[in-house]
């Protein structure tokens, strides 16, 4: 499939002018299935979703299906989720716990590590091992399949660059969010739902759109709910790209790493697991810099959010950190899944309160979320009209107009990737930036097969 993206408009998004048709675009889409999702690293499923022998979560990447189990080794494994004989899909539960799945069809069985183990009337129908080996049957795995921090990613092209290179710099903020502890994170959840808005918008917001959150959330600041919202403190954080890795930062006040991490409400715990886990990176970036993570976009369509909430009338600051996949069901429309993530070894008094700050933020009713859908549904609907394709939306915040840098990367910072303090789309023009790159990259091969064990 070709695209309408020339050399002039190719470089037009480059330079920050965004045609407003590709948030709601049938062809744009359709373009994006193979050329995105069916060449990068996706999100399915986090390790503690499937802590025993025998747990399972069904996922997807687009229209595939996945089972993520736990097999009876306590290997992870991810299955393609469809009967190697009439291609009925073999397990249709959301989540469970099974030692095997058998497919509603025709009765085809499979240990939960895909082997095929079971044929009814094995002998009659087939002649048993002279037309049937069972041994030579398995279900078909991911194309390809890492974890990290206990975050389980497929690729649907066999020919990914190793995880960890594709991560780059992302690594060490992806590491802020998910390794705080030897023990890792765990995540509650997904909260699901369905929403009116094109994926790709979400996506950025999360790169860190620091510029929308004094104006969309003010509600959050009247109530006293989030302080930390406020325009001028907003202007002391920065945003940041860091290869495949794009957000934003809170500027912190004076104070080691303690102090700081302390006055945002984390237990002693926390603090003395994060000073010992936490890349050195990131400790330096806390401790040196004065910036913290707030918001990241893992290309193309897995964020993370931390800040600290306001939970009692007392002014208590409680921290919370959500994750989320924006899963486009069409060019309209997208499946948010939403998690609760917490310290593993975190206690249970710290938990609960984390979960009630995410409630009230984040989550399908939190009051952050809704105040995004109402920007994000108006945006799509606008964008599917005949004027969207005559207009290019102004994504330059920090260009001047021969396209210098209105501000220089900030030196001294100790993050992975360059830095831009104040406010700025930079962040947000590299995302879109890596996703012309795909877009704008050779059709991929498809490649086939036709037996399961090949």
């Amino acid at each position: 499939m070709s695209i309408a993206f020339g050399d002039e408009l190719v470089q037009k998004v480059r330079d920050g002018w965004i045609p407003a048709h590709i948030y709601n675009d049938t062809e744009i889409f359709d373009a994006e299935r193979t050329r995105i999702f069916g060449r990068s690293w996706q999100f399915l499923a986090h390790a503690s979703e499937i802590p025993q022998p025998g747990d399972y979560v069904v996922r997807r990447v687009l229209d595939d299906s996945f089972v993520v189990a736990r097999g009876e080794d306590g290997v992870i494994r991810v299955l393609f989720n469809m009967c190697l004989h009439r291609g009925m899909q073999i397990c249709r539960a959301e989540m469970g716990n099974a030692s095997h799945f058998r497919c509603p069809y025709h009765g085809w069985t499979y240990k939960n590590d895909g082997r095929l183990v079971g044929v009814p009337f094995h002998a009659e129908a087939y002649g048993g091992d002279r037309g049937l080996l069972r041994d030579e049957h398995q279900l078909l795995p991911a194309p390809a399949m890492e974890i990290f921090n206990g975050l389980v990613f497929v690729s649907l092209n066999p020919d990914v660059e190793p995880l960890r290179d594709y991560l780059g710099g992302a690594a060490d903020y992806l590491s802020f969010y998910t390794a705080p502890t030897s023990e890792g994170i765990e995540v509650w959840g997904p909260q699901r739902w369905r929403a009116g808005w094109n994926w790709k918008i979400a996506a950025e917001n999360f790169c860190g759109d620091s510029y929308h959150t004094p104006h969309t959330h003010a509600s959050m600041l009247e109530i006293g709910l989030t302080p930390q919202i406020k325009g001028g403190q907003r202007k002391t954080g920065g945003t940041y790209n860091a290869g495949r890795g794009f957000g934003a930062t809170f500027g912190l006040g004076e104070g080691d790493l303690e102090t700081k991490l302390s006055g945002i409400g984390y237990p002693e715990r926390a603090v003395a697991n994060r000073k010992r886990y936490w890349p050195e990176s990131i400790k330096s970036l806390v401790a040196d810099s004065g910036h913290l993570p707030s918001s990241m976009t893992l290309f193309p369509n897995l964020s993370f959010l931390h800040l600290w909430v306001t939970v009692d009338d007392e002014g208590t600051a409680v921290p919370m950190t959500t994750m989320r996949l924006w899963q486009p069901v069409s060019e309209s429309e997208t499946e948010v899944f939403s998690w609760f993530a917490v310290d593993a070894d975190a206690s249970p008094e710290f938990k609960d309160a984390s979960h009630r700050a995410y409630l009230m933020t984040f989550g399908s009713s939190g009051m952050f979320e809704q105040d995004d859908m109402e920007n994000w549904l108006s945006l799509t609907r606008t964008a599917k009209g005949s004027m969207a394709r005559r207009l290019v939306l102004n994504s330059r915040m920090g260009l001047l107009h021969n396209n210098d840098s209105l501000r220089q990367p900030l030196e001294g910072f100790s993050g992975p990737g360059t830095v831009i303090q104040g406010f700025s789309e930079h962040n947000q023009r590299g995302w879109l930036n890596l996703w012309l790159d795909c877009m704008s990259a050779d059709e991929p091969a498809t490649a086939t097969t036709t037996r399961s064990d090949v």
